[in-house]
């Protein structure tokens, strides 16, 4: 079982350091600690274990280092900044790792660029050496990339002409949209191997400086320091964030506020969140003093928790129910304390934890099915996770409500940056507005007839046609509902962002099962072998 608990104590591919407003995160991947026994992470080349570890600093630096403004990403090898996802990882790795592995590091780069845009945290790539595939990708989500000018470090994404697959972390997005390099140059460059150096790389956008390698660590520290001049004023002290270890009993896991329960002869997952449980505090004091169990923050580091282990750890679920238990109220309590404290530092974080949980549901490869039954509590917040479903039920029931919150309006963007309410509403946009200011609680029919659920069902026929949902939706192909539902989830503009886990997402899926990539002579499988790949030429 993967697991996704970590901290800074227990980092074996990553050096930490704090100093005052700024931080330096070193990249020093140990070769003989891969995720797996079968490869070795040479030339900081990373597997999902050195980006669980990533994820958990740029986490933990929000809520326990506010104070920084500036990181500076690193290697701590000589001559080599990262040659990126380790091939041999991913030649040896079943497909549905091999596709989950790459959302997981586009969640954490994007991650990096929200800490940047959100949290005043700015993050500098320097590259003092070889930066290759992953390692440019993970350069490209950072707000500056510093390469050493030493005639022989370059960027490159080498993946299509040495491995017959695709950038996997984004990179070919980035690079034209996040930078904005010419179409022309950026395809010369994503098929040059060996990559560009030096001036070349300059001009053509894909750095944003160069330093010699003599004073290379002076003026990184020169230019960190002055994008932590960007961020004016003193911060406040951090929060410390205490583990999120579940307790893992045959077929449930349980975290304090999160459960998640597997059928796996069905294939379905069923996941419970449950509301505070007791009062929470309404101040900025008071939430700040409740720390890393203040509820909202607990409960969605859960979900998120939960999720990953439901995507690395369970491939043959393909259907999850989600429900909620607790007083509907309790939560918009909490919902109105974190719109109050809107301008509270750490309100803000635990907002941001909040939306990037929901976003995470909003990419996870299963069917979603809300269940709306006595005993929910399905408002503000929660109600969100309703609204992420593929579709919902809701019992029609006097004891049976939903209802919403100030969150609902634009606290938890998706990634089209468009609210759920307005996804859910593109052809009727002032009923987002008309839903909003409805402050009493939704009935069960009042529910459907707003849009809020997709059926609402009296207690004589509720049971069966759950029943028969789950079981039609569980017979269909995966494949096929992977597609159906990533295409139907993100209605409205397209950002780099959904371009990222729309466009890229289902290309690599598909290139990751092509002999070309895969097969016994395709050029992943034989990378680093004297054997030439051989191709089926056909362009389809």
């Amino acid at each position: 079982m993967i697991s996704f608990q970590t901290s800074p104590d227990r980092y074996r591919h990553w050096r930490l350091r704090i100093e005052g407003e700024l931080a330096f995160l070193a990249m020093d991947v140990r070769e003989d600690a891969p995720l797996q026994p079968d490869y070795r992470l040479k030339l900081n080349s990373y597997d999902l274990g050195v980006d669980i570890e990533l994820a958990d600093a740029v986490e933990r630096l929000r809520f326990e280092h506010p104070e920084v403004k500036a990181v500076v990403l690193s290697s701590a090898k000589s001559n080599i900044f990262c040659a990126g996802a380790n091939i041999m990882m991913l030649a040896t790795s079943g497909h549905g790792f091999k596709v989950n592995f790459c959302k997981f590091t586009n969640e954490t780069r994007l991650a990096i660029e929200d800490a940047s845009a959100s949290s005043g945290q700015h993050y500098l790539a320097a590259c003092n050496g070889t930066t290759a595939g992953g390692g440019y990708e993970l350069a490209l989500a950072c707000d500056e990339i510093i390469l050493v000018d030493d005639g022989s470090s370059a960027v490159s994404l080498p993946e299509t002409p040495l491995l017959g697959v695709l950038p996997g972390t984004g990179g070919l997005t980035r690079l034209v949209d996040k930078r904005k390099v010419r179409r022309d140059r950026a395809d010369v460059f994503c098929t040059l191997a060996e990559g560009i150096k030096g001036r070349r790389a300059l001009e053509w956008g894909l750095i944003d400086r160069l330093a010699p390698r003599s004073r290379f660590d002076e003026f990184v520290l020169a230019r960190a320091r002055e994008w932590a001049a960007r961020e004016p004023g003193a911060r406040p002290p951090g929060i410390a964030l205490g583990p999120i270890e579940p307790e893992v009993a045959g077929d449930e896991v349980r975290f304090r506020n999160v459960r998640i329960s597997f059928d796996r002869k069905l294939r379905v997952g069923t996941l419970v969140v449950r509301g505070p449980d007791a009062p929470q505090p309404e101040d900025a004091a008071g939430i700040r003093a409740a720390g890393a169990d203040f509820w909202p923050l607990r409960a969605f580091r859960e979900l998120d928790r939960a999720l990953l282990h439901l995507r690395f750890n369970e491939p043959e679920i393909g259907v999850l129910l989600v429900k909620t238990e607790g007083e509907l109220e309790a939560v918009r309590r909490v919902d109105a304390t974190l719109a109050r404290l809107a301008d509270d530092w750490f309100a803000r974080e635990v907002r941001l934890v909040m939306k990037r949980a929901l976003k995470r549901l909003d990419l996870t490869a299963r069917t979603v099915m809300a269940l709306v039954e006595p005993g929910s509590c399905c408002a503000g917040s929660l109600l969100e996770i309703a609204l992420a479903a593929d579709r919902s039920y809701m019992l029609d029931d006097d004891r049976v409500r939903v209802a919403l919150s100030a969150l609902n309006r634009d606290a938890f963007p998706m990634g089209s940056g468009l609210s759920r309410l307005q996804s859910r509403f593109l052809a009727d946009p002032a009923r987002v507005e008309r839903i909003l200011g409805h402050d009493a609680p939704f009935s069960a029919r009042e529910a459907e007839e707003a849009g809020l659920v997709t059926f609402a069902i009296d207690d004589v026929d509720y049971e069966d046609d759950v029943r028969v949902a789950i079981e039609e939706r569980a017979s269909l192909s995966p494949d096929a509902l992977t597609g159906m539902e990533a295409s139907l989830r993100f209605a409205g503009p397209e950002t780099l962002e959904t371009k990222i886990f729309g466009r890229l997402s289902a290309w690599q899926n598909w290139i990751f099962t092509r002999p070309n990539a895969v097969g016994e002579r395709g050029a992943l499988t034989l990378y680093g072998s004297p054997d030439r790949p051989v191709f089926d030429w056909k362009r389809t």
